[in-house]
Order: structure tokens, then sequence, then C-alpha cells
């Protein structure tokens, strides 16, 4: 299959990560994506609210898929939400980070650490469930998390050029992180990330020059930050419509220059 998009050392496919045949098994030294919630939120392309057991389903059906892609020495960051609920208190909160680890294990990946997001945002509400009363309180953690997972071993297998700097080291070492998230409306993506969660990934968990896949690229901060720290980037999007704001971010950050058009090709929908 063609890409969609190609420049230098960036890729872009517009296809269901599931049936993408154009990565070779084996050859990912880092995956750093953020999936879909299954929290209702609009995509263009992806039903986001399936019965929860449909989404467990998903999710192992593309693990597998990610561990196939890696090298025996590839790691995966997975940004995911602590927990999720029904909106029904009788039904009370979904473990959505625990459910995911234990999939990821029996996929075989093996755990590393999790990395706390504080994404500092917090609401401004203060009458969570029984106010002031232990009848029914409700307790809210305005964090996500980063879950780090690695294939077969943990240490990396060649010696390679890392750019981080010894200030970063120390803090980014530290598991939990302190920065605000990205601004959908300006964005003109319904869940983006900010490039300062795949850039602090990516220096921390890769070096200069390995290959780092997003398999669902969304509005394409993974690979602002690989062209940022001198990566190979594969981005896999199923919407054309966000595969073309992935390219006109990149174009937006002054890191390409040619227009949109110069670079997409026709694509068949999804």
């Amino acid at each position: 299959m063609e890409p969609f998009f190609e420049h230098g050392n960036i890729k872009i496919y517009c296809e269901d990560f599931l049936k993408i045949e154009a990565i070779e098994p084996n050859s990912i030294d880092l995956i750093v994506t953020s999936p879909p919630y299954n929290v209702d939120i609009h995509y263009e392309n992806f039903k986001d609210n399936i019965p929860y057991d449909k989404y467990l389903e998903f999710t192992e059906k593309w693990l597998k898929k990610a561990y196939s892609l890696l090298k025996p020495d590839g790691r995966m960051c997975l940004n995911i939400p602590l927990d999720k609920s029904w909106g029904r208190w009788s039904e009370g909160f979904i473990p959505v980070y625990a459910d995911i680890v234990h999939i990821a294990r029996r996929v075989g990946f093996k755990y590393f650490s999790t990395i706390i997001w504080n994404e500092q945002n917090i609401s401004r509400r203060t009458a969570w469930g029984s106010w002031l009363n232990a009848s029914a309180p409700y307790v809210i953690a305005p964090v996500e998390v980063i879950l780090v997972l690695y294939k077969q071993q943990w240490r990396k297998t060649r010696k390679g050029k890392s750019d981080i700097t010894r200030e970063e080291f120390i803090e980014w070492t530290n598991g939990v992180w302190n920065f605000p998230g990205e601004n959908r409306k300006q964005v003109g993506h319904p869940s983006p990330f900010p490039i300062e969660l795949p850039k602090r990934c990516i220096k921390l968990f890769s070096f200069v020059g390995d290959t780092v896949l997003d398999p669902f690229l969304g509005s394409g901060s993974t690979l602002i930050a690989c062209l940022q720290t001198g990566r190979y980037g594969i981005g896999v999007e199923i919407s054309r419509k966000y595969c073309e704001l992935a390219v006109k971010r990149l174009i937006e950050h002054g890191i390409l220059t040619k227009k949109l058009d110069e670079f997409t090709k026709p694509t068949s929908s999804y």
C-alpha cells in the first residue's frame, strides 16, 4: 500500500491499523500512541461508545498487531485513562488501566512502569456524590497514565545516540509528569495529545534515528515530535480528514514547507 503522505523520514498511512500490511514485523523500535478511550468521543471514522467487552476485544487485537511489529527490544508508551465511569453509580467504575495491563501481558508484553500524567485539568466542581457526607463521596483523579511496556528485553541491544539532556533525564525519570493537555478546538481534533507527551517518550526511550510508530495517529503529534528529535516516524490513521490534519500541523510547525496538496495522494475512504 502506498503511503498517504511521505516526506523525508516521515510516512502516514490512511488505513485501519488492524488491516495494514505495509509495516514489516519486528521493525519498530518504539510505539507511542493514545488509542480511542471508548468514552463516546465523536471521531471521524470510529464509533467510540461500543460495549466494554467489545472494546477490550478490539484492544487485544490491536495490541497483538503492535507486538508483532516491535523489534525484540522494542518498547511501547501507551497513553490511556486510569478509569472510566458508566455514568451510573450503581454500575461502579471501570478500571480501564488495570484491564489493559492484564490484556497486554496476556498478549506477551512485559510490564516496565507507569507514568502518571497530571494534565493540570482539575474540575471546578466541588460537590461530588454526597457533599460533606460519607454517604456516597465521589473521588476524581484528574490524571491520565502512560503505560510503559516492552516486547522481550528491556535493555537495548545496540548502542545508539541519545539526545536527552541531564535536566530532562532527571525530571522525566520521575514518574509524575506535569504539563497541560492540548486545546481540541485549536487543533481541530476531538482528543489530541500535546507534542510534549510523545517528545518525552521518544527522547527517554529511543535513540536518534530509531523508528517510531503511532498506530492511532489522530492529529499527528507523535510525528511532529519525531521530526523535532530526528527519528523515523510512521503514523497510521483510519480517517483521511485526520491524515490531512496531521500534515497540516506538520506544516504549521514549520517543519514542512510545501502545501498539503503537494504531499497527499488520493486514497480510498474508510
